[in-house]
Parts: structure tokens; sequence; C-alpha cells
């Protein structure tokens, strides 16, 4: 298998569908591309780019190609074996891929307004209305899931699965631009941010040159 991604400092769609290979146990190779670069125009026609328009994360398995992060996560659940990624429990796993459409679809206004950038630490600001409201739903599920199903590990629903994949970009969004979060949160967290996979994760992204500027300010007041 091979996997395109954009930038490790800033492509949360792309820390997705990494964490999803990663998860699986499966060999593959990891391409990374600068996005927005001088290239990036011409770069995006090619034709290992076709299916997704351009977009990454985009998995080439032979002839097989996925272009979605959710998509992606579901394939190789295909692949390596749906209890390496969802619960084993019904009512669990009815959650968990509930959770995880719902950001997959879902808080808009903290994805635009708060840009990943793990190689950063903003000042910290109060988040716009919308901001909060999106974090307040976030918190709320998180809170549901730990406590329903997650007593079994530091994690959504006890092991590292699906849901703390999708999730973990808002992780390093609360990070980086220091957003509030109620007293449970931290210590899924950390877990998290922990987690080896987010460990070879954020060295990489320390390690790369390339800057985008856009992303290097924070983006909401």
């Amino acid at each position: 298998m091979k996997l395109i991604i954009g930038n490790k400092a800033y492509s949360s769609w792309s820390l997705r569908g990494w964490l999803a290979c990663r998860q699986s146990g499966l060999p593959f190779e990891e391409v990374v591309v600068p996005l927005y670069d001088a290239d990036w125009s011409q770069r995006r026609e090619g034709a290992e780019f076709g299916p997704s328009s351009g977009k990454v994360p985009i998995l080439w398995d032979g002839e097989a190609v996925v272009w979605d992060s959710l998509a992606i996560v579901e394939y190789l659940a295909e692949k390596a074996g749906r209890d390496a990624f969802w619960p084993t429990d019904d009512a669990a796993r009815a959650m968990a891929r509930s959770m995880a459409a719902e950001m997959h679809s879902s808080f808009t206004a903290l994805r635009r307004k708060h840009s990943m950038n793990i190689r950063q630490v903003f000042e910290a600001r109060r988040p716009d209305d919308d901001v909060l409201g999106d974090l307040q739903r976030i918190m709320q599920i998180w809170a549901e899931a730990r406590a329903r199903f997650g007593g079994g590990g530091d994690f959504l629903f006890g092991d590292f699965g699906a849901a703390d994949i999708m999730f973990a970009p808002v992780v390093t969004r609360i990070v980086t631009y220091q957003l509030p979060v109620p007293r449970f949160a931290p210590a899924y967290m950390h877990a998290v941010l922990e987690h080896p996979f987010m460990q070879d994760w954020i060295a990489a992204a320390q390690e790369e040159e390339w800057v985008i500027e856009q992303f290097e300010h924070p983006s909401a007041g």
C-alpha cells in the first residue's frame, strides 16, 4: 500500500489517514507532499491524485484507491480486522461509529478558525461563540464515551481506535490554541499525544522544513 499525505505540521486529514495505516499494522509506503508550494497545482493534477481531485490523504492498494480518511479507516478495518479499529461491544461500536461520522461532517467553526499546526502554541484567547459551541459538543461526547465505555483504558472506548484517530487533530488544536476544556479532558488528551504513533508523527512534523505562512498565525480571536 502507498499513502500520500500532506505536511505533517498542518494536514489534519492526513494525520487521520496515517494513524489508520499505523493502527492497521499493515505495511505501507508513506509519501509526503508539501501543500501549497510552487509545484502544488501541477502535482495535484497528476494521475496519483486524480481520484481525489488533488486532496490528501489518498491510499493506493494495487488497483484499489481510497481518498477519504474515514473511508480509509473502514477499508483498513476490512483488511486488518474490525477489532483493530472499533469496539467489540455493539453499543460501544455504535457510539464510536457515530462519533467518528460526526467528527467527519461537523465542527466546521473549530476546523475553519483554528487550523492544525502541531509546531505552535499560540497565546490563549477567548474563542468565538461558534467555536465554543463546537468544543462543548465535543466535550459532551468525549465525556459520555469515557463514562460509558472507556473504563478499560485511557482512550474514548478504552483501547486506542478509530474514534481516537478521528479526534486526534482536535486534541492538537486544543493544545495549539490553548482552548478551554473541562477537567476530565487533559488526561485523555495526554493519552492521545503520548501514544507512540502520535509521538512519531509529532517528531516528524518538527523536522519538516516547509512553512505555510497562512497557518503560522492564530486565525480567531
